[in-house]
């Protein structure tokens, strides 16, 4: 059962498809409060959700600041990441959801300032509260889902493994990342670009000094099975001559300022302007400037910076050089030398700055902070929408940095800029349940880590994770370490563990497709198959992957293995060289399992069945036909619903593409 409840005058985000006529008297489980909300925990409350954050799987203990936050910095003092996802579930003695539907910036507190309490304060009294009733989490993960609507479809390649630096600086380069990868036997279906590939980092553009036969490296690619994903900004370059910037001045397409004119902020080109994503007229200009790369073969998107994220504005930039000025006469006391020391720290994401701008939103002027956690959202959305016009019956990939709910129907995301630490390994497990119960499915982290420079073993141990990821991708940033699978010294290691994923690829497009379709999860916290297990509701280290699969990943340097929690029997899977090595039953209970570097292990649950192909180096490879089936026997017949298609077409219908199993 699913109650709304309305307070003042909500601005219309679209995150929800089909609202519910508002109810009447009290709000279950929660008293309102003169900021918000408040509920009281009960020891034994477990608080799902808020999508994309810091912490664990259950977040009691902090304080969360939902405002999609430009924020390369994961620790755990962060309060905010790059999306704003406003749906959290309590799982104790009494059982619900809630989603705040707004799109200003809503603090969580669960359990930080009192730790038996959770407080819900909103910048502004505007906002739809959804109360969600229902007998399980799961259950009332569903009914949410089935609210804001189908999460994304990408294209079956886009399951494949995906390698991106910033940047590949040339088409010589990219040919050599795809010539080590086929050499390695390393299986690839996209090379990522990053900023670099444009002229001057202006949008929709290709540097053809660079880049000079992008076309022809685009069909050279796609002819070896490698899709070639170039990377989109949130600002548009001010520069005379290009025809994006003038086409937005000319049809008052960008966001403006207090005085009506073009907002100008700094970005990767230097000075930008945003456009005006919330502007209907000004969001379907803007996607349909995809068509440029479209017809140049690309397939598929990664947006980015689009929170969106200032580096200064053109205002305040004035303004601290006129004060930096005024310090070369001084006297630098401590105080004055952290005053200037912090002057340049106030240019980038400053809060002024996000209240200095407007939007044209359905006809009403609105300041940008009021909505800021939609702009990335949009932005996303115009390009889904501009591609249901330009590729009607094609599926494009397309995932972004920012995000609010609702654009799970637009695309997916990536997790954002983390580091090469063995805390955000774990962190990527941790916060993929959380985004899939906010209909984010299509999401992964940069595996080895984005900063910082990577090991061979954290890399070797986060493929061993990322083979489960629906977004399997390695990423890293300018001057750090290069970390491809192919640049240390086991690299017929690396090439194995990701063809463990290619062996996978049934099993994984199936789980994914029917999560999708079904208004369900691809990734499960334990406590949501064992609720009434009081010991898995507090595992946070091992998730289950669709119906059959539990993974327990190493996550600590130097281990030569771990402890393992199971909640009931399972078969333990052991791989090695891409090909299974040992399947042994072991019983409920805690169990010290060795995994060496070289090795992967998963676990299958009693009554659930995996099937594995043989694999292939690229998704196009991989024979969907003759699959081998493990399984842990029950006692009762063991079916498994085997989904496919063709892999490209938009129309998708479940029970046609499915094939059951029967053992």
């Amino acid at each position: 059962m699913i109650k709304r409840f309305v307070f003042g005058k909500p601005l219309e985000t679209e995150a929800v498809l089909k609202k519910p006529e508002p109810s009447q008297g009290a709000i279950p489980w929660m008293e309102r409060t003169e900021k918000g909300l408040s509920y009281v925990l009960e020891a034994r409350d477990i608080v799902y959700g808020l999508g994309q954050n810091v912490r664990g799987i259950n977040k009691r203990g902090w304080i969360y600041e939902s405002s999609c936050n430009d924020e390369p910095n994961h620790l755990e003092d962060t309060h905010s990441l790059y999306g704003a996802h406003n749906f959290l579930l309590v799982s104790g003695d009494a059982c619900f959801g809630l989603f705040v539907d707004t799109p200003g910036k809503v603090i969580f507190d669960v359990g930080y300032t009192h730790y038996d309490r959770m407080e819900i304060s909103l910048e502004e009294q505007d906002f739809d509260l959804y109360v969600i009733d229902g007998e399980t989490p799961e259950a009332i993960v569903r009914e949410f889902r089935g609210l804001i609507g189908r999460s994304y479809l990408p294209p079956k390649w886009a399951f494949g493994f995906g390698q991106c630096r910033w940047s590949y600086m040339s088409a010589d380069e990219v040919r050599e990342v795809a010539k080590n990868c086929r050499e390695n036997h390393i299986p690839l279906d996209m090379i990522y670009l990053d900023i670099d590939y444009m002229e001057r980092y202006k949008d929709f553009t290709v540097n053809r000094e660079t880049f000079p036969d992008f076309e022809e490296l685009v069909e050279e690619l796609r002819r070896q099975g490698i899709r070639l994903i170039p990377i989109i900004d949130g600002g548009v370059k001010v520069e005379e001559g290009y025809e994006v910037y003038e086409e937005g001045v000319k049809q008052n397409y960008f966001c403006k300022d207090a005085e009506g004119e073009d907002f100008v902020v700094g970005v990767w080109p230097g000075k930008c302007h945003f456009p005006d994503m919330l502007n209907d007229e000004a969001r379907r200009w803007f996607g349909r400037k995809y068509k440029y790369l479209l017809d140049m073969g690309i397939e598929g998107f990664w947006n980015d910076m689009n929170e969106p994220a200032i580096f200064y504005s053109e205002k305040r930039l004035r303004k601290v050089f006129e004060k930096i000025d005024a310090y070369k006469t001084m006297n630098l006391d401590v105080n004055t030398f952290f005053e200037f020391q912090d002057l340049v720290s106030t240019l980038a994401k400053n809060p002024e700055d996000y209240r200095s701008f407007y939007h044209n939103y359905r006809g009403e002027r609105i300041r940008h902070d009021k909505v800021h956690n939609l702009f990335g959202y949009y932005m996303t959305r115009s390009a889904s929408e501009a591609f249901d016009e330009l590729e009607p019956d094609k599926r494009i990939l397309l995932y972004s940095r920012a995000s609010y709910i609702g654009m799970h129907r637009y695309g997916g995301i990536w997790m954002g800029d983390n580091k090469s630490w063995w805390s955000h390994l774990l962190m990527n497990l941790k916060m993929l349940p959380s985004l899939n119960m906010c209909g984010f499915l299509y999401t992964g982290a940069d595996l080895g880590g984005f900063g910082a420079d990577t090991t061979e073993d954290l890399l070797l141990r986060w493929l061993a994770l990322g083979i489960f990821t629906p977004l399997m991708r390695n990423h890293s940033a300018a001057g750090t370490r290069r970390q491809e699978p192919y640049a240390f010294d086991h690299t017929q290691t690396a090439a194995d563990i990701i063809q463990i994923r290619y062996r996978l690829l049934p099993y994984i497009y199936s789980e994914y497709m029917k999560a999708a379709l079904r208004n369900e999860m691809y990734a499960r916290p334990l406590g949501f198959v064992w609720d009434d297990d009081e010991i898995a509701r507090r595992v946070e280290d091992q998730i289950m992957i669709g119906e059959s699969v539990m993974i327990a990943p190493v996550y600590e340097q130097n281990a030569a293995g771990r402890m393992v929690y199971l909640p009931e029997s399972m078969k333990l899977l052991r791989f090695k060289n891409a090909q299974v090595t040992e399947e042994t039953v072991l019983e409920k209970g805690h169990h010290y399992i060795d995994v060496p570097l070289d090795e992967v292990v998963l676990f299958i649950r009693k009554g659930h069945l995996l099937p594995l192909a043989a694999g292939g180096e690229t998704v196009e490879q991989v024979d969907w036909n003759e699959l081998e089936l493990y399984y842990l026997e029950d006692g009762k017949k063991i079916v498994y619903e085997l989904y496919d298609d063709d892999g490209t077409g938009k129309t998708v219908r479940l029970e046609e593409n499915i094939s059951r199993i029967e053992v």
